[in-house]
């Protein structure tokens, strides 16, 4: 099976929207519900609490259109047909305001030319697949970077933090070896020792960290 991480795209099979559209929903869940697979549209791997190895938990994060609502779903894996990944920020330089985009695709070039490749989750990456209206004003754009190292890891941080759009704010995360996710920010200010403790997210839950050692089986190198 795929290794599974955060931010991953799920897509079922007709038998698992069947099944997911028979559970007890509300009336504005189950609208939802009824779109996304009579469109065919892809749900989004969450934290796993459950470690059954038969389901796993997706989510679905509904546009305005059903209440902004978010659906915590559980899945048998035999009814996904296969995972993919959110688009890549140059896929999605289109949705994002006229004025910060020819900053954003400099990013884009920028994090390519050093091996790293930003994927558009949140919002924007909901958009992309959608085009349902999960944008607002002043939407952030969330970016999710797969990195190998502490240095790599420093050096996107850098890139991002030099971003330059007056109506655009960049968020997101530093993932080392597919699981232990940063906030690109904290982890920043914590390399820069303005911080003590670093919020780390993996695929099972959350733990603080104080010293690179806590990384290590993570793929993290100090």
């Amino acid at each position: 099976m795929t290794p599974l991480h955060r931010h991953q795209i799920a897509w079922l099979s007709g038998a698992g929207w069947q099944r997911l559209l028979g559970g007890s929903w509300d009336e504005t869940a189950r609208d939802c519900l009824r779109h996304w697979a009579g469109q065919s549209l892809p749900l989004v791997v969450t934290r796993q609490s459950q470690h059954d190895g038969e389901t796993i938990a997706l989510g679905l994060c509904a546009p305005g259109r059903w209440q902004r609502r978010r659906l915590a779903l559980r899945v048998p894996l035999v009814e996904v047909l296969y995972f993919d990944e959110f688009a890549r920020l140059d896929q999605v330089l289109g949705q994002l305001p006229a004025s910060a985009r020819v900053a954003a695709r400099q990013l884009a070039e920028r994090l390519q030319a050093d091996g790293v490749t930003a994927r558009a989750y949140g919002s924007h990456g909901w958009e992309h697949f959608t085009g349902l209206g999960h944008l607002r004003e002043g939407s952030d754009l969330d970016l999710w970077m797969a990195v190998d190292d502490v240095q790599q890891a420093d050096a996107v941080a850098a890139a991002l933090g030099s971003f330059e759009a007056p109506t655009l704010r960049l968020d997101g995360e530093l993932v080392f070896d597919g699981n232990a996710a940063v906030a690109w920010r904290e982890w920043q200010a914590w390399r820069a020792g303005r911080a003590r403790t670093l919020l780390v997210k993996r695929l099972h839950g959350a733990a603080m960290a104080t010293a690179l050692h806590e990384f290590e089986g993570t793929g993290v190198i100090a």
